[in-house]
């Protein structure tokens, strides 16, 4: 299927793990990212945005949520433009401001983020206006209860972040963190499908116009989860071990299980769901599971991406 048609001056980067799809918005005045990627990739984004903007700074950095995938690149493009403001969520600005590692998951789930400096809040309800373009900006609770999702209705497109996906459904953080998790995704679909978009530009994965078909899938998929929060649990413990893998590519057995072991998440997860099973020998599992599916080999002690 042929990618949705966007209005000029938008270009959609659609992104492999471990980073987020990044949104570029421009005019001959000003120019616009939504989300910045894993910072491992920071490069890689500024020169899809130099070819094109080549000569053209960017001014304003919009981030959906601060999970490590959708903002890493911030401190990176700081640096590239100088001038460059940082719009986040107001609920997470102090955290940010004095870079509390813990309150922002990062030190949690065993993940990087390099330290960058917000200017600008992000508030629910309000609007965007950035390079001729009007965006809504609504509170998108569940996979992360401070997201924001962005909805410009003239052309009626929604940058969905990890809000919505075409198929599949995201780690719902907060079940793990002591907030209201799937309720909260239910809501955030109910408002998808009441702002009926026309284009939908996911944080991962291709961008696609059937949202209302989306919305079924992940209503599905939630009611698993739902149903059988152990499944939930079972597949976001997987996400971080693969999450790390990617990131690593290879490792010695031995201390891709000890840096699991050591993951506050991981150990959260296991001691609610799977404490009948010694913590190192549920990660084994764990990592059995991924060889099995392809997702990495294991030879000669030492694990690798696949």
């Amino acid at each position: 299927m042929s990618a949705p048609s966007l209005p000029d001056g938008f270009c959609f980067f659609e992104r492999g793990w471990l980073s987020c799809n990044t949104l570029l918005i421009h005019d001959s005045d000003h120019a616009v990212i939504f989300d910045t990627g894993y910072f491992l990739h920071a490069t890689q984004l500024h020169k899809l945005i130099l070819s094109q903007i080549s000569s053209q700074p960017v001014d304003l950095i919009v981030n959906s949520h601060l999970h490590s995938d959708h903002c890493g690149g911030n401190y990176f493009l700081q640096h590239a433009y100088d001038q460059v403001g940082i719009q986040i969520s107001t609920g997470q600005f102090s955290d940010v401001m004095t870079w509390n590692t813990s309150a922002l998951t990062y030190q949690g789930s065993g993940q990087t983020c390099p330290r960058f400096k917000p200017n600008r809040h992000l508030t629910a309800s309000s609007t965007l206006i950035t390079a001729g373009y009007e965006w809504q900006i609504h509170a998108a609770p569940g996979h992360d209860n401070d997201e924001f999702i962005f909805f410009e209705p003239e052309n009626r497109i929604l940058f969905s972040a990890d809000a919505l996906w075409e198929s599949g459904l995201g780690v719902v953080f907060p079940e793990f963190l002591g907030g209201v998790g799937f309720e909260n995704v239910a809501q955030t679909l109910d408002l998808i499908e009441s702002l009926n978009p026309q284009v939908v530009l996911p944080g991962h994965g291709s961008a696609f116009v059937d949202a209302h078909q989306a919305i079924g899938r992940v209503h599905q998929r939630l009611e698993q989860f739902t149903q059988h929060p152990e499944t939930h649990a079972h597949y976001s413990a997987k996400v971080l071990l693969k999450f790390r893998l990617l990131e690593i590519q290879t490792s010695s057995l031995h201390a891709f299980i000890e840096w699991a072991t050591n993951v506050e998440l991981l150990q959260l997860i296991h001691e609610r769901f799977f404490s009948d099973l010694e913590l190192s020998k549920w990660l084994s599992l764990l990592i059995d599971e991924l060889i099995i599916r392809n997702a990495a080999i294991v030879r000669d002690e030492t694990i690798f991406n696949q």
